[in-house]
């Protein structure tokens, strides 16, 4: 029996998944990264601790492994892959210095026009380094391109949806012009379609781990798009909405979406796109509020149905991202009534809103229709809140089937960007 490992490095620690040729799960593990997550080598001890850990039974199984990273966390290394530096996690904002120099090499709707891009982290390392390191560089990789590299052995090998946000075209699958001219554009790693293979896993990693000399590791992908590949979503025009602590929405379209000013772009999924955006309202809101037994004793306490009259813009803080891109909208929380049943449902009634304008910005920008949603998250749970929604957005919503970008990665091995090569409008 064929199986598929798929790994996902969050920013805590490790999960893994692996699959079988009928898409069942048969396997999975977690491992912290412990007390060093931004620390490279406490990454590649996890990487193999899940190897150590598969059971020997399925080991020789084993056909295809992906791996997944955190989007924006990269390295700079030597010629055998060494780190010349600590780690910049996809959260540093030291880019924004060089903003500028990014700004001259990529298109303005590019994700790379931002602090916390690859780009703008590669162009910063130019300045703290000493000449005589920066010069021993090599490759530029993201975390999840050094990782599997430590299993194919090939270094400065890359996927465009981690390079997406390095300044890589995947519409023309290809870098700049302007970028492949600078001296330092020989640290760009080769792009390939995720899930292509790149090689089959080298003699020391069969030998230490039992894994067939005919394991395959596949170029890999974001934690985000691993966790869109997990949820069931396969047809254009089917959306997947992420109801955690902030409110993240991707939507399946036959139209590539750009527009920076509201906070959107679009990765390429075989012949489609997957656009979306990332607002800060979401559960963590609720939860300033309510403890979790609390939400559900109020919210089988609502009528969806009823109407209100809050108008609530629910975030923690000032500084909004998508569906309005504006670093000081204020959040909008009153009136507050005296019935915590009434108020919860602003707040609820409120989130969908931001859920519904988000879905609505991505088609009136030229995404496809919305035609079907699935719920990941906590939110997903809250039967109340699936009927506020689906008021609000007259197309079905189901809960994703699976969460978990290590199930995702999996699919992804076993070939999962083939039926968004061949999807159709539903």
């Amino acid at each position: 029996m064929a199986l598929a490992l798929g790994i996902d490095f969050g920013t805590s620690g490790v999960r893994a998944a692996a699959v079988d040729g009928r898409r069942r799960e048969i396997w999975a593990y977690r491992i912290d990264y412990g007390n060093q997550p931004q620390s490279y080598e406490a990454w590649q001890r996890a990487l193999f601790a899940v190897l150590a850990a598969l059971p020997s039974h399925l080991t020789p199984q084993i056909e295809r492994i992906a791996l997944d990273g955190t989007s924006g966390t990269v390295l700079l290394c030597d010629g055998q892959g060494q780190p010349l530096a600590p780690a910049l996690m996809y959260s540093d904002g030291r880019g924004k210095s060089a903003l500028p120099q990014v700004k001259a090499l990529v298109p303005a709707d590019s994700p790379a026009c931002s602090a916390t891009s690859s780009l703008a982290k590669l162009l910063w390392w130019q300045t703290p380094l000493s000449p005589d390191l920066w010069h021993q560089g090599r490759y530029v990789l993201h975390q999840a391109d050094w990782l599997s590299a430590h299993l194919h052995g090939r270094w400065g090998i890359s996927d465009y949806h981690n390079s997406l946000k390095l300044g890589y075209d995947p519409g023309l699958l290809a870098y700049p012009d302007a970028m492949l001219g600078q001296s330092w554009a020989s640290l760009l790693p080769k792009v390939l379609k995720p899930g292509q293979v790149v090689g089959q896993v080298t003699a020391d990693i069969v030998q230490r781990f039992g894994l067939s000399s005919q394991c395959e590791v596949v170029a890999g992908t974001t934690d985000s798009i691993a966790a869109f590949l997990a949820s069931g979503a396969c047809q254009v025009g089917e959306g997947v909405t992420s109801l955690g602590s902030t409110l993240a929405i991707k939507l399946l379209s036959a139209q590539r979406v750009e527009a920076s000013e509201y906070g959107i772009y679009s990765h390429r999924l075989g012949n489609y796109w997957l656009a979306g955006g990332a607002s800060n309202t979401g559960g963590a809101v609720l939860k300033q509020f309510f403890d979790a037994d609390t939400l559900t004793s109020l919210s089988h306490q609502i009528d969806p149905s009823a109407a209100t009259d809050l108008d609530y813009y629910p975030l923690l803080q000032p500084g909004e991202r998508f569906p309005i891109n504006d670093p000081h909208l204020p959040p909008r929380l009153t009136p507050r009534p005296a019935d915590d049943v009434a108020f919860l449902h602003g707040l609820l009634l409120g989130i969908a809103r931001i859920e519904q304008r988000g879905y609505d910005l991505l088609t009136q920008r030229g995404a496809s229709s919305l035609e079907r949603v699935y719920t990941a998250g906590g939110g997903a749970k809250n039967s109340t809140w699936t009927t506020i929604r689906e008021h609000l957005l007259q197309v079905p919503i189901k809960i994703a089937p699976s969460t978990e970008a290590a199930v995702g990665a999996a699919y992804l091995a076993q070939g999962g960007s083939s039926p968004f090569s061949a999807a159709s409008s539903t």
